[in-house]
């Protein structure tokens, strides 16, 4: 016959202090996630910002080819013109 394991005995002292220790831990991860989420949300702010200005910037800059094309065809052609009178 073998003698019965008489387990762990853990006093209720001791558990009220440890589920403490967890809650505390949890309030910390929490108060960190929200945190995160805040600077997570100001960066989707920051980011459409740049891609407005981005964009203002690309729209500005088209004409310039556009102009330069139409002066070299218009140079070409003054230059036809010139040859052939």
């Amino acid at each position: 016959m073998t003698p019965q394991d008489p387990g762990v005995y853990i006093p209720p002292g001791q558990m009220y202090q440890e589920l403490r220790s967890l809650s505390d831990g949890m309030v910390r991860v929490e108060t960190k996630l929200d945190s995160i989420g805040q600077g997570l949300t100001d960066l989707g702010t920051d980011v459409a910002d740049h891609e407005a200005r981005l964009r203002s910037l690309e729209r500005g800059r088209w004409p310039l080819p556009t102009i330069a094309a139409l002066a070299g065809v218009a140079g070409t052609a003054t230059g036809v013109l010139a040859l052939l009178r």
